[in-house]
């Protein structure tokens, strides 16, 4: 009998702790949430220069000035914009598939990549610039693991 008393407060106290659990566990998740509205990222509705909002800002992803990012992307940035010479004209200026699923779902051939020369790299090293067709840009330093919005006003 007293066996089968312990195993009952056992099973009792056990149940409370799994409910509590849950409990807590529910309670936090909700404060961590944003409120409806609202974004996680101060700067992802940042107006870029004339007070226009940064085209790529609403996919939910980080806004960063192209001042903040390697020197690199900006002179990648500036190739882009005359329309070349790439220093890798195989691989840059091509469709990028977004096979990882990272950046917006688009149609084939919307984003095109562009390498981020990486100093003292045997290869074209990870960092790319991908443009959009509604003049997003986006900056990986990660081979495709993440992405930034770019804002090249700033």
């Amino acid at each position: 009998m007293f066996n089968r008393r312990r195993i009952t407060a056992a099973l009792i106290g056990l149940l409370v702790l799994v409910l509590g659990g849950w409990l807590v566990k529910d309670a936090v998740s909700d404060d961590s949430k944003p409120a409806p509205g609202t974004s996680t990222s101060s700067s992802a509705t940042a107006p870029a220069k004339g007070g226009a909002a940064v085209p790529g800002a609403d996919s939910g992803l980080p806004v960063k000035a192209l001042s903040t990012l390697p020197p690199q992307a900006g002179d990648t940035w500036k190739l882009i914009e005359k329309g070349g010479p790439y220093p890798y004209p195989r691989n840059d200026d091509v469709v990028f598939e977004n096979r990882e699923k990272r950046l917006p779902g688009k149609k084939s051939g919307y984003y095109h990549e562009y390498t981020v020369k990486t100093p003292g790299s045997a290869d074209r090293g990870a960092r790319r610039l991908i443009t959009g067709q509604a003049h997003e840009l986006y900056y990986t330093g990660d081979h495709y693991a993440s992405f930034v919005v770019v804002d090249p006003a700033r």
